[in-house]
């Protein structure tokens, strides 16, 4: 493997229902796969608990969210982490106007599930309207919601 950088205004920018997901870089070696996603968020209310396939690490930057793992609140500031373990139900919720955060992800499977999202489901529209086409997506994937 070969050192990546990635500046600050480069990465594929994937419109989510719940913000934009910046795909900064896939990295496969020796030591594992992961994925890291920078996350601008001002989507109110709190999607439904979804259990995916792959862990994800939450590492807030900037405003604050309120993240339910196993129906377990946590208080979100700038500088907290949190982990979301694979096959764990979990979501999050932005507190306030917005939030930036980054998301790690393990193995290369969240930005292929990103991708298909972004262009399966029209962002800006309210979930209800899009739940055919966010289930065929995450049926895809091998993501589901909670207790589904």
């Amino acid at each position: 493997m070969s050192t990546i950088h990635v500046r600050a205004d480069e990465g594929r920018r994937l419109a989510m229902i719940d913000g934009d997901h910046i795909a900064k870089t896939a990295v496969t070696g020796d030591g594992g796969a992961f994925e890291v996603f920078e996350v601008v968020s001002s989507a109110p209310g709190m999607a439904p608990p979804h259990v995916s396939p792959w862990t994800g690490v939450l590492y807030l930057l900037e405003g604050r969210v309120t993240a339910m793992v196993d129906g377990r609140p946590y208080d979100v500031r700038p500088g907290d982490l949190v982990v979301f373990p694979a096959g764990t139900p979990a979501t999050f919720e932005v507190v306030g106007e917005s939030a930036r955060f980054l998301a790690i992800t393990t193995g290369h499977g969240a930005g292929k599930f990103f991708e298909d999202f972004s262009r399966t489901v029209p962002a800006g529209r309210p979930a209800q309207e899009s739940m055919d086409a966010i289930v065929s997506v995450t049926q895809r994937h091998g993501v589901a919601t909670a207790g589904a």
